[in-house]
């Protein structure tokens, strides 16, 4: 993947965290900003499956620096601990890329099961709240600080089955939105430094699905690789054109 922060250098000496980093689209991200050239910080609490993703990212990109770090994104100060041990340690953090995920959903309204809001809320939106506080102020020293979150095309436009994934996804937009407006007014008549934007899908696919289910299409699913790259992309656009701002990665509803 040749993203075009790899040819224009926009994060050419960055220090960029990765919440989720584990997964699909974890291990995608590491590897794409690495090779735009970032010190990549992944965190996940799986530890072996984290393990793999930065090992992965190494040796795909040669000369890359890619650590892990097992952090519980569901305690606050874990959260800011590792936020502040990050920009210790580098001398600078200049994003976090969340990409905390999970999904549950019913067959109708009606059964939609509480516990999945439950589950959803912690993971959709606590820890999109605990990175923001937690990243906040060292992104706002950055010259380049950008926070990214993942979002879904059912916050925009919720279904009756996906009520508890669509209500968290859309709550953790707000949040993220409301993070844009305080590096805004940081940034005041100059404009915003920093940014909070939201690179929005309908889902994502990764080869293991599509080997898992041979024949399905996944129409309108953006493969991992392509998030990476637009992830990559949002340092490559001027802070006051992505802050705040849902950027789709699908047909807007």
């Amino acid at each position: 993947m040749n993203g075009s922060g790899a040819m224009n250098g926009a994060l050419d000496g960055a220090v960029v965290a990765v919440a989720g980093a584990a997964g699909p689209a974890g291990r995608a991200a590491l590897l794409g900003l690495a090779e735009a050239g970032a010190t990549v910080v992944g965190a996940d609490a799986d530890a072996t499956r984290l393990a793999e993703a930065v090992d992965a990212a190494r040796y795909a990109h040669g000369g890359a620096t890619v650590i892990g770090d097992t952090v519980d994104l569901l305690d606050l100060a874990a959260t800011r601990a590792w936020a502040d041990k990050t920009e210790k340690e580098f001398g600078r953090i200049d994003g976090l890329v969340h990409l905390v995920g999970g999904w549950r959903g019913s067959a109708s309204f009606a059964e939609t099961d509480l516990a999945d809001w439950d589950l959803l809320e912690k993971l959709l939106i606590r820890t999109v709240q605990y990175t923001s506080l937690a990243f906040h102020e060292g992104l706002l020293r950055s010259d380049r600080g950008r926070y990214v979150l993942v979002s879904a095309a059912g916050a925009a436009k919720p279904t009756a089955g996906n009520a508890a994934y669509s209500a968290a996804k859309a709550a953790a937009e707000a949040w993220t939105l409301a993070l844009g407006d305080a590096f805004r007014k940081a940034g005041g008549e100059e404009g915003p430094r920093a940014a909070a934007a939201i690179l929005v899908i309908k889902a994502l696919v990764h080869d293991a699905m599509r080997a898992e289910r041979p024949n399905a299409k996944f129409a309108g699913f953006t493969d991992v690789t392509d998030l990476a790259e637009a992830i990559v992309g949002v340092w490559d656009r001027p802070a006051r054109e992505v802050n705040g701002n849902r950027l789709w990665l699908t047909p807007e509803p």
